[in-house]
């Protein structure tokens, strides 16, 4: 019997459960966004609700847009090494 398996989507690790896979992005490190505007670093998850438009969680902050105001946190880290 063939298993289907549940892969993050940020680091690539693979899980046999959806519910593992769940937990997992709640602290997938690779799945953490930065604000550019506020300084706050929180997950993906949180900056979207359709996968498409993305917006600071904070609310005493405007920043919106991947690559314009959010960055994730990888794509930081590797910039400024």
């Amino acid at each position: 019997m063939e298993r289907n398996m549940h892969t993050c989507r940020n680091c690539n690790q693979s899980f046999q459960t959806e519910l593992a896979l769940e937990l997992h992005r709640d602290t997938c490190g690779d799945g953490q966004l930065l604000c550019e505007v506020c300084g706050e670093r929180f997950q993906e998850g949180s900056a979207t609700q359709d996968g498409w438009h993305y917006e600071c969680p904070n609310e005493d902050c405007d920043g919106d847009g991947l690559q314009e105001d959010l960055y994730r946190v990888g794509d930081v880290r590797t910039a400024t090494h």
